[in-house]
């Protein structure tokens, strides 16, 4: 059996370090997990991993949100109906398309099969369910409200994945539309403009406007040097994206997100959204409000809201409400801390926490419509003056030339 070296931290602080045997990676973070140990890395052993190059490896789930979304409910309808758990997930199995995805199924019934818990089982594929899943269903089975909790699993996946979805699609339009100006102006200087060139060289007695003569000193460089430049484009691009894989870059990456005009209100909207729907949605489900700003931090998405609920979580844990940490924090607006003090004083927290989601769902939405708005008449603004100016450098020449020739 392969061993797995992993680094831990346990749930009051202390780090940890060690090996584990496991059948899988999973099985191995699954193991860990039943310890009540927070991950922070683990990898199989160099040996395992030379060996199990030349290994005939099961294909990993690949399930999206829509199908485990539609899992979801299904399972949901046929508990609620009286099917037992693992008559239902063998329903669940046979109807599944992924090959992958039917593998983790048919393994998730056999340990229920064998006398696991069904959050247990789930936590062999820690990738596909993840831990708001894992933990909502643990939730469910000590409330012994399963079918419920499932219900309100799939509601939170559908209103997560209709927000990545709007947001995406609004700003598909600015890409393209940038990536359209970028390659007409390109294709202009670089194919259009050094054929008028030899038609200027060619004039005599006419002298080249400035603007023509800028013009044709970018179309060159564009031809001759356009390599190097791109080469060092894609070097300081690669470096870019490695520094922000380190945790100093990427903390940078996140705060610089969060403070950047017109970019940075929109994603601090986000990442309360994300923050108050997902830590409702937990709480609502019974999962113990430690337990819930622990998954909350981990799924917050961005390092620096992280840290802000890291550090409320640990308050907490003293004894102080989540309010008062979470408002020393620049990033939870008083609007936000306000109303979870009054929940928490009126014990309707996951309450006033859904309201909080639903307001900035709003705010989201109307964020990326006026972004989207701005955006579209300044890119056609934008390649007006680029496609004008080309046209103004070559004609001006061509212009000047005819009067000339009129005047003689």
């Amino acid at each position: 059996m392969p061993s797995f070296r992993y680094s831990a931290r346990t749930l009051d602080g202390r780090p940890m370090s060690g090996t584990v045997e496991a059948g899988s990676q999973d099985e191995a973070v699954a193991q860990l997990r039943q310890r009540s140990m927070v991950i922070l890395s683990i990898s199989e052993s160099a040996r395992r991993r030379r060996t199990s190059l030349f290994a005939s490896r099961q294909p990993r789930p690949r399930v999206s949100t829509d199908d485990l979304v539609v899992f979801t409910r299904q399972l949901s309808t046929m508990i609620s109906a009286g099917i037992p758990l693992v008559e239902a997930l063998e329903i669940m199995e046979e109807q599944v398309e992924d090959r992958g995805f039917k593998i983790a199924l048919a393994r998730i019934v056999e340990s229920v099969r064998s006398g696991s818990d069904f959050s247990q089982a789930l936590s062999l594929y820690p990738r596909v369910f993840g831990d708001i899943y894992i933990n909502m269903v643990k939730a469910g089975e000590v409330s012994g409200q399963l079918d419920i909790i499932l219900v309100r699993l799939a509601e939170y996946q559908e209103a997560a994945a209709a927000l990545r979805r709007e947001i995406i699609s609004a700003m598909t339009y600015p890409v393209v539309a940038l990536m359209m100006v970028f390659g007409i102006t390109v294709f202009l200087m670089v194919g259009i403009v050094p054929k008028f060139k030899e038609i200027f060289d060619s004039l005599e007695g006419i002298e080249l406007p400035g603007i023509t003569m800028a013009l044709l000193a970018v179309s060159n460089f564009m031809r001759t040097k356009a390599l190097y430049w791109v080469g060092c484009l894609v070097a300081l691009f690669v470096a870019v994206i490695l520094y922000k894989r380190t945790d100093r870059g990427g903390y940078q990456f996140d705060w610089l997100m969060l403070r950047v005009p017109i970019l940075g209100p929109l994603s601090q909207k986000v990442a309360l959204s994300r923050f108050s729907r997902t830590f409702s949605t937990l709480i609502r489900s019974g999962v113990p409000i430690l337990g819930a700003l622990e998954i909350v931090a981990g799924t917050a998405g961005n390092r620096v809201v992280a840290e802000a609920i890291d550090r409320a979580r640990e308050a907490v844990r003293q004894g102080e409400p989540l309010a008062e940490p979470l408002s020393q924090s620049d990033v939870f607006p008083p609007m936000v801390t306000r109303m979870i003090s009054v929940g928490e004083r009126s014990g309707s927290l996951e309450e006033l926490l859904g309201k909080i989601s639903d307001f900035y769902d709003q705010q989201v939405t109307a964020a990326v419509q006026s972004l989207t708005s701005v955006i579209e008449p300044v890119l056609i603004g934008i390649m007006g003056v680029l496609v004008g100016s080309i046209v103004l450098a070559v004609f001006m020449p061509i212009l000047k030339l005819t009067a000339h020739m009129s005047e003689t």
